[in-house]
């Protein structure tokens, strides 16, 4: 296991998170979410009266349902036109505007098909199956659910329709199958020697080292490239991967309202595309904070902040839950690279892009992790606070009497892995912030529904099979997450069956095909790390009541280690949930570090705890 190095801690002077800590990055923190919804409500109107009119202007008599599509389907001898869109995405708005507005196009959906449109941020499950082909993707199926064919992106009326005729002329299947489709056969947990080599080669050969990030002509913050980098950042090459990387992707940050946008095209950072999705954020926010905690260099601390004070203005409800995203068109269709580059004053004038204000459980979940964290690696008090009204919200709006979570407040499928998922690792954040046992038992409860509902044969199925006419896909992403989230869990709970359902994971992502399918996927090696290795084991035993013992606490908060186990045993409250260690009986208060090898002797104040880390 490598050395924690100090620098890794941001110390403060962090006496509660509802105090105010000295050092810390704290946010700006907007004004209240009913003054700025004032401010907004008249051009939001605008610009959604502008939306409607560009979806029926198709006059396309759009299925929203994809089991009554395929009843029909069916009823009729018909294809199934699958247009799966994002309501943010600017080529979106151009095929409404264009290629479904156009009368050929029309007329061969009259005669032939069944038109189904599904905005993917509300189906996770069809999100995670075809993302490799949005936004916006087209999919085409027999009336019985074969897959016909598949097309990414925009596509002008031309090509379309003779895309449509080609189909009706010949509706044989184009061989398309993709990655976690068709699985191969479960493989042995561990990676192989050969295969860990190539996954390393890949990761530092796809890093671009003048721009930073992938060296791809899509530019964006590669999240497990970066966190890989950054838990090896003793070694040189890695740290400069993490370095150069977390400087580039600064440029995606909005200079006006804060929050970063989706990417940028041109193999640099200075051509964005400016949509703003709440699951980026978090993931930006998870990262830049811990970028923060571990170097303190302002700028990385400077993109966490502005990334919370636009969700905080922008997305945040008084529910304390978040929105999906915000539009990168201003009017559908039209490029806004003029209006981004105007400020605030300016951008408010002409309106603001639309907000889609659905709440989630999947973004929410992300958004609770990466406030937890980031109120544990910074102090920050104020994440702190919203990182549990946030957990309450998810708890009472979102929960499923069965376990689990839904989606939305209503939903037409599921459950959906990606929610799940999503909120059980925010509750896991959550009890490493608080140390409230509560928070452990939702995340438990989480995991265990997540074996109980999701599992393949290889790795997890991103919603529960035989409950859509559109089977769910086993996708990379979502099972490598998977794999951290159920380690990560065994740990606190000690049932080897979380430790067994990463290891399931790893059943699929150590395939070969599977892991060399795409340009290149450090967490994949991330996870193998953590599954050879116990985490970091901090804890302080104590009264929750005793000042002294809290500063322990929140001292080891802030270590800025994201495979961490954090616990505050209290022995008035009983054992932990996996009581392994044996601690002495003190008349005072302690904090215990133990690595997969030693373990301190009892460390009685802050300064102790910073020495011992330090030697």
């Amino acid at each position: 296991m490598r050395q924690l190095a100090v620098a890794r801690i941001h110390w403060a002077s962090c006496l509660g998170y509802r105090m105010i800590c000295l050092g810390a990055p704290m946010s700006t923190h907007s004004q209240p979410f009913h003054l700025r919804l004032f401010g907004l409500i008249a051009s939001l109107l605008v610009v959604a009266c502008s939306v409607a009119e560009a979806a029926t202007k198709t006059a396309v008599p759009w299925q929203r349902d994809d089991h009554l599509a395929f009843k029909q389907a069916k009823a009729e001898n018909r294809f199934v036109l699958l247009y799966l869109e994002a309501v943010w995405c600017h080529w979106c708005h151009v095929m409404d505007a264009e290629t479904y507005a156009d009368p050929k196009v029309q007329a061969l959906i009259t005669d032939h098909f069944v038109p189904l449109r599904i905005d993917q941020d509300r189906r996770p499950d069809l999100a995670t199956r075809y993302r490799d082909y949005g936004w916006p993707a087209t999919i085409v199926f027999a009336a019985d659910g074969t897959e016909i064919v598949k097309r990414q992106g925009f596509m002008a009326p031309a090509n379309f329709t003779r895309l449509l005729q080609s189909i009706v002329a010949d509706p044989s299947p184009e061989r398309l199958a993709g990655i976690g489709e068709e699985a191969g056969e479960p493989v042995r947990s561990d990676l192989s020697a050969e295969l860990r080599q190539e996954l390393l080669r890949r990761h530092r050969d796809s890093f671009d080292p003048k721009h930073g990030g992938l060296n791809a002509s899509q530019k964006y913050l590669d999240r497990d490239q970066v966190e890989y980098a950054l838990a090896h950042s003793d070694l040189e090459p890695e740290r400069r991967i993490a370095e150069t990387s977390l400087t580039g992707a600064r440029e995606l940050l909005d200079p006006v309202w804060g929050g970063v946008y989706q990417y940028s095209t041109g193999g640099d950072w200075d051509h964005p595309h400016f949509e703003k999705l709440t699951r980026i954020q978090a993931e930006y926010l998870r990262v830049y904070s811990l970028g923060c905690a571990m170097w303190q260099r302002a700028a990385d601390c400077q993109v966490a902040t502005r990334i919370l004070d636009y969700m905080n203005a922008f997305l945040r409800g008084p529910n304390s839950a978040f929105g999906v995203s915000q539009d990168a068109d201003l009017v559908p269709g039209q490029h806004s690279s003029s209006y981004f580059d105007g400020d605030d004053a300016a951008r408010r004038a002409l309106g603001v892009p639309k907000i889609d204000a659905h709440q989630y459980a999947a973004e929410n979940g992300l958004m609770l992790e990466a406030l937890a964290l980031r109120a544990a690696w910074l102090c920050d008090a104020q994440a702190a606070e919203q990182a549990e009204a946030l957990g309450a919200w998810l708890l009472k709006a979102r929960k499923l009497k069965q376990g689990g979570f839904r989606h939305d407040a209503a939903d037409q499928a599921g459950p959906f892995l990606a929610d799940t998922l999503a909120a059980g690792r925010g509750m896991l954040a959550l009890y490493q912030l608080t140390a409230e046992r509560r928070w452990l038992d939702e995340a438990e409860s989480a995991g265990d529904f997540i074996l109980a509902h999701f599992a393949a044969p290889s790795g997890f199925y991103a919603a529960q099979p035989g409950q859509t006419p559109i089977p769910p896909a086993v996708q990379l992403d979502e099972v490598l997450a998977v794999g951290r989230f159920l380690n990560l869990l065994s740990h606190y709970t000690g049932e080897t069956k979380h430790a067994a359902g990463a290891a399931h994971a790893l059943t699929f992502l150590a395939q070969p095909k599977i892991a060399t399918s795409r340009l290149t996927d450090a967490g994949i090696l991330l996870l193998d790390d953590q599954r050879q290795r116990p985490p970091l084991h901090v804890v302080v035993v104590g009264s929750k009541q005793d000042a002294g013992a809290r500063a322990l606490f929140q001292t080891l908060s802030r270590i800025a280690e994201p495979y961490k186990r954090q616990e505050w045993w209290d022995p008035t409250g009983g054992k932990l949930r996996h009581h392994d260690v044996q601690y002495p009986k003190l008349k005072k208060p302690a904090a215990f570090v133990c690595t997969e090898k030693t373990c301190s002797v009892p460390l009685f104040t802050p300064l102790q705890v910073i020495d011992y880390l330090k030697n």
